[in-house]
């Protein structure tokens, strides 16, 4: 990185650049990056590549709940590779409110997240709307 060289400077307060703030955040940035893939490699090799993997969704997945908005409960499902049906008998709950939360109609109970959470066999945070 460049040398950052303030424009003024107090006990308080530093006065950069705009040049030299927008080369600190992208250097902010490049370490949360290494940060997190030196977590993700970690969390590889302390479960195995496959497990890891398997726990993870394709790009195409994720876009589609994040930028199409879809239901991550249907996503993971689908991930899964298992029918609306199966997942419902899973979790002990009926198809049609397994269909309400998947369209939106209903945002489901703690109670029924949870039991879909644990058939997926994801976290319940995997399964909060926009969360992957």
């Amino acid at each position: 990185m460049n040398a950052i060289n303030p424009i003024a400077e107090t006990a308080d307060t530093v006065t950069l650049s705009r040049t030299d703030y927008e080369t600190l955040l992208e250097a902010l940035e490049d370490a949360e990056a290494a940060v997190a893939l030196d977590a993700t490699k970690a969390e590889e090799d302390r479960i195995g590549r496959n497990a890891y993997r398997a726990n993870c969704l394709p790009v195409g997945l994720v876009e589609r709940m994040v930028i199409d908005g879809e239901s991550p409960v249907r996503i993971w499902r689908e991930h899964r590779s298992m029918t609306a049906k199966a997942l419902a008998a899973a979790a002990g709950i009926s198809q049609a409110y397994l269909s309400e939360i998947e369209t939106g109609r209903k945002p489901g109970s703690l109670d029924a997240m949870g039991k879909l959470a644990r058939a997926l066999g994801v976290l319940l945070d995997d399964l909060a709307a926009g969360g992957a």
